[in-house]
Parts: C-alpha cells; structure tokens; sequence
C-alpha cells in the first residue's frame, strides 16, 4: 500500500535528501543547497512516497512566502525565478507524482527538471535550454572542434582569439579573493538587475565558493589584461563536470567572454573532461559555439482542493511583500 507522507523538519530533510539524491551531480549535493537555504530561509516541505518500507518517489519542496508558491528546495528565487538548475523529480511513475502534488495547498511551479520517463506528464513543457560543451566529441582536440564551424566562421574567430596576443594577457587561476571583485564587476555591469544585488544570493554564493574551495572543487578563473582584472568565471569541478556558475567583465573590452569561454573549453580538452555546462539563457554565443543543447522542464499548477475563485486569488494575488514591491519596481 502507498502512503504519502510530509516533512518539515530540516534535519530530517537532510537524511531523506541524502539518502534519495543520487549525488552525481553538483545540483544534486545537500551541502550547495544549504548555501542557498541558510540565507532564504524558506519553509521546507518534502513529500515522500512509500509502498512497503520502501520510498517510491521523492519531491523536496519549499514554500516560497515572496510568490506565494511552493518551488523546488530551496526556493532561492530572483525576480520570481529559481536559479539552481538539473532538478530531479523521483517517482516510480507519472501516478506516484500525481499523488504526491496533489497533497499540495497552494500552487507550484518547479523549474530547471531534468527529464525522467518515469515521471512523463503530458502538461511538463520545456522551460529553459541548457547548454553543454562535450571534449569528448572532438575527440578532446580543439582543433577539431573548430572544424564545426564553416571555414569562414571558424578564419573569423581565430582571427578574433589572436587578436589577445597583442595584449599583455595574465590567468590567474583559483584565487577565492577574486570572487568579492567578480561580485562586484556583475553588479557594476548590472546595477539592480544583478543577482548579487540581492544579498540573500550574494551571501550564498559566497558561502558556495567557500565550500567548494573546501573541498577543492572551486574553479576560479581570472583573466588579466594590461594588469587589469578584466573577467572572472567562478566554477566548479565535480565528478568531471566543469560548471561555471557565475561570471564577471569589465566594459572596455570586447571579445573578452569569448576569450574565456574557450580558455574553459580548451582547459576541459587538456584535462579530457566529460563535459563544461555553461547553463541556461541563450546568450547567442552558445548556439554560435555549437555548444549541445539540454533541455530542462517545468511543471507548475494549482492545488486540486481549491475552487476556481480561490485559485486565482491564490496564484494572482500572493500577500504583499517589500520584496515583490520592489520587483514591481523592476517591472515598471
């Protein structure tokens, strides 16, 4: 027999996290979301399905108090979104799922899915695309990997890489000290739309960066020229995966993303990586790289119990906050 069951103490959220996720990637690692929960302080409900002693599906959630939603754990959101990104929904099947959404009192919306057969619905869509850089399919050869490119493409940005030499051009590699300038160089360029504008993320990614430099997984690139910082990639290496989690540039210097993006690429053929995530948001460069699209889902709804009119005062109209004034001040 099935049972469905919630839990809201966090403690023994963190056992059921830790003894459901699979580990395999950073996303999935309790420790980077605690970086992100100790700030947000979102409530936690995780849903547990059993059938004989044995969990059956699995969906960690929080009550997002600022949007009036229950999102993916931790609920650490910007602008109404979630950041965190390769979410897994676990259940045996699509009726495993229903059951344990259908205990919900309020909308959901959970972004950034990893696609799973098990769980297939007909209402999941595409939420965003993620993108991906594989050495492995050039055979770990640069080289090879600009023979993608038509001649003509692959003659220009060549062109455009060598274009640095003229430069005094400096790394420097694995410094935390530089994630106070990164922060600062995201938010020069960025203002109030920066993540780091907020100093609930602010603080999470510094706790992240202090984790991941614990544990030596901590990728920090810094990219010098003329004896000025003029980009930083924050990243991590974990189990093969390259992720570059946040990044920094200076105005001034055109083509200087390009230059680091393929400083990590060439990094990841040197060292025969699985494969660099670049994450979602199509910033033009990563279809024109022929980076390899992955993409994440949504599933959002309402809870089956309310009537049509609660609905839409409960998805429309979230109580008020000085957090969603202040995004209406954003949207205005």
């Amino acid at each position: 027999m099935r049972r469905i069951r919630t839990v809201s103490d966090i403690e023994e959220c963190r056992q059921l996290w830790n003894q459901c996720m699979p580990a395999e990637l950073l996303s999935d690692l309790w420790e980077v979301r605690d970086c992100f929960h100790r700030q947000y302080r979102h409530q936690p409900r995780f849903i547990v399905a059993e059938e004989h002693g044995r969990v059956v599906g699995f969906l960690p959630l929080s009550f997002n108090e600022e949007t009036g939603q229950y999102n993916y754990f931790p609920g650490e959101t910007w602008e109404g979104k979630t950041w965190l990104e390769q979410n897994r929904v676990i259940a045996d099947s699509r009726s495993t799922l229903d059951a344990m959404l259908a205990t919900l009192d309020g909308p959901h919306q959970l972004r950034y899915l990893r696609s799973d057969t098990n769980w297939s619905r007909s209402d999941e869509r595409v939420d965003e695309v993620g993108y991906l850089f594989v050495p492995e399919n050039y055979g770990y050869d640069l080289e090879k990997y600009f023979e993608a490119f038509s001649h003509k493409t692959a003659k220009k940005l060549k062109k455009e890489l060598a274009g640095w030499d003229v430069r005094n051009v400096e790394w420097r590699i694995d410094q935390p000290e530089d994630f106070e300038v990164l922060a600062q160089m995201n938010r020069s360029r960025f203002g109030r739309l920066s993540y780091f504008h907020d100093e609930r993320f602010l603080e999470s990614f510094r706790a992240l960066m202090n984790l991941l430099n614990e544990r030596g997984w901590l990728r920090m690139v810094t990219v010098i020229v003329d004896g000025v910082p003029a980009a930083i990639d924050m990243g991590s290496l974990y189990k093969g995966m390259l992720t570059m989690l946040a990044g920094g540039t200076v105005e001034g210097f055109p083509g200087i993303a390009k230059l680091i993006n393929m400083y990590h690429m060439s990094y990841s053929c040197e060292n025969r990586l699985d494969s660099v995530d670049f994450l979602c948001g199509d910033f033009n460069w990563k279809t024109l790289f022929h980076l390899t699209p992955v993409p994440l889902y949504v599933l959002e709804g309402e809870p089956q119990a309310l009537s049509e009119q609660d609905q839409a005062r409960t998805h429309h109209a979230p109580p008020a906050t000085a957090w969603q004034e202040m995004r209406g001040e954003l949207n205005a």
